[in-house]
């Protein structure tokens, strides 16, 4: 069966970056940017056409924590876990949020496509804690009845879409 991924968008990714190996972590993160992670096919299309090893360009999306080679939701939801928002509770926001979703610690992203959520060490907001993100804009001062509204209110935009 021909493979039907459309590489049309790697292709104006790689003229806005250049075909060169030094801009692979640009093109991926461009390349993420608007899959939402990186699709295993664009992986030997890079590799053929920056002049690289296909085990190189995997190298680079693996090493760095920022890149998913899983689909993403269309809203990321990042709950810290660092010192200061565990000490004020951030673990019953988890869990809240895992909840309202149908979302366990082994399954971060809902069947639809629409969110993923996930825990990190540090936001670098600790004056603020507990915080999460969505798609990197910061909500501080969480508690899990906050969390529940915020859901709400983004399943409703999606509704609204």
């Amino acid at each position: 069966m021909k493979n039907s991924f459309d590489y049309a968008t790697v292709d104006a990714i790689l003229e806005v970056n250049g075909c060169s190996p030094k801009a692979i972590i640009s093109i991926l993160q461009d390349i993420q940017e608007h899959y939402h992670y990186l699709p295993r096919e664009v992986f030997p299309y890079l590799a053929k056409k920056l002049g690289i090893s296909e085990a190189k360009a995997y190298s680079v999306a693996t090493f760095y924590e920022n890149f998913s080679l899983e689909p993403k939701g269309k809203y990321v939801i990042r709950i810290c876990d660092g010192t200061a928002c565990h000490v004020r509770r951030s673990i019953p926001i988890l869990e809240k949020i895992r909840s309202e979703l149908g979302l366990t610690e082994g399954k971060k992203t809902t069947d639809d496509l629409n969110f993923t959520v996930e825990t990190v060490s540090c936001l670098g907001a600790c004056g603020l804690a507990p915080v999460i993100t969505v798609n990197d804009k910061v909500y501080a001062a969480m508690t899990p009845d906050k969390a529940a509204e915020l859901i709400k209110e983004l399943k409703e935009e999606i509704d609204r879409a």
